[in-house]
């Protein structure tokens, strides 16, 4: 294992699709590298590593920038709404953004059974939530790519790469990417799921990605490309951006599960469904760190409206704009905010946040089939 690998409310009155689309309007050749690295760089929880980040911006303007996504059943706030906000900061700062719609992988993976037709279901689904929720694709700089026709079309770049791959790294660091498809290394894996990373961190190379921008939990692979680079001798190593991993509402639950309704506000969620998971939700009094209730501010609200208001009572001090997530940390620390007054201005934002996502899947035919089927599916892990 390499040493990288061991560092194991009241609202603004915007509406949320404007607002998210404003990040990708600014235009990329009025900024400097410098700003535009700050943009970038205020994505990722880890960068590896900040200085070929610079070097990447000062000698590229249009970096190509991989994302991707396994269609495995329906979305949740944090794949939705927070791809939508890192999407939109890239393609501001002049990147292009290449979106890996990973139906194979999700086929691999035993996902939806591995019934590939109801995975692909599953993944127009999801362009449609980002479309409906502001996610900037009007511009040309984001390109949605289905894994199954891109390595059928190129075939022979693809597969040699993942020999190579497969070729170049024994059994047991293979398995200790596993945890890039939702297992552990105690799992017992189908051979299908020992070459999936070997696929992945094809697929970096195979599309000409500059950067990785992934989450927390997809580190390994694409730590595993950059070792790659070193075994063939490759100066231009990827760029790895990995980004927070939002927690899911109850306690203990460090990731947000799509197939558990108590851990996830789902991207199409009614209002209704929303006030009263938020009210169940694990929100410790006084206690920042480990409280989901907190990390969906801070990862979502604020970098969605830029504040973040609680109406209260005078007797309770009244109403509060917080302009910054350190103000808000400070009060709830200290116990001037309460998670009674939290959580309904939390519940207001994020309702504000998806009801373009209502409207569309309610208004639009062709959504509104879409998510009556993936409904209708059984997810398997």
């Amino acid at each position: 294992m390499s040493a990288m690998e061991n560092d194991d409310c009241h609202i603004s009155e915007t509406p949320p699709s404007q607002s998210l689309r404003s990040l990708s309007t600014s235009p990329q050749s009025r900024m400097s590298v410098k700003e535009r690295f700050d943009v970038i760089r205020s994505i990722g929880e880890e960068c590896i590593q900040e200085d070929e980040l610079e070097r990447l911006l000062a000698n590229k303007p249009n970096p190509v920038c991989y994302d991707g996504f396994e269609p495995s059943g329906r979305m949740h706030i944090a794949q939705g709404v927070l791809k939508a906000i890192n999407v939109n900061k890239l393609t501001s700062s002049g990147c292009k953004v290449k979106i890996w719609i990973a139906d194979w992988f999700a086929q691999l993976n035993n996902k939806m059974g591995g019934d590939l037709k109801k995975i692909q279901v599953i993944g127009q689904y999801l362009i449609e939530i980002w479309k409906a929720v502001g996610m900037n694709l009007e511009s040309g700089q984001v390109e949605f790519i289905w894994s199954s026709e891109e390595i059928n079309s190129r075939a022979h770049e693809y597969w040699p790469l993942v020999m190579d791959i497969a070729r170049r790294n024994k059994l047991p660091r293979i398995v200790r990417c596993c945890q890039i498809m939702g297992r552990s290394e105690q799992d017992e894996l189908s051979a299908a799921q020992i070459f999936y990373p070997c696929m992945q961190c094809a697929d970096i190379f195979f599309l000409k990605a500059d950067i990785c921008q992934l989450g927390m939990d997809q580190r390994k692979v694409n730590v595993l490309a950059r070792e790659y680079c070193d075994d063939i001798k490759r100066k231009n190593k990827p760029i790895i951006l990995s980004h927070h991993m939002l927690p899911g509402l109850q306690e203990g639950q460090e990731k947000m599960s799509k197939s558990d309704p108590s851990s996830s506000i789902y991207m199409e969620d009614e209002e209704a469904d929303v006030n009263l998971k938020m009210k169940k939700a694990f929100c410790p009094p006084k206690v920042v760190e480990k409280n989901p209730c907190m990390e969906y501010i801070k990862y979502i609200v604020f970098p969605w409206f830029n504040e973040f208001t609680v109406e209260r009572k005078p007797e309770n001090g009244g109403d509060k704009t917080f302009k910054s997530f350190k103000d808000l940390a400070d009060d709830y620390e200290n116990g001037d905010l309460h998670p009674g007054d939290l959580k309904p201005a939390l519940s207001k934002a994020i309702n504000r946040i998806l009801q373009p996502v209502r409207d569309h899947f309610s208004n639009d035919p062709k959504a509104k089939e879409l998510l009556k089927r993936v409904k209708g599916y059984r997810v398997t892990r």
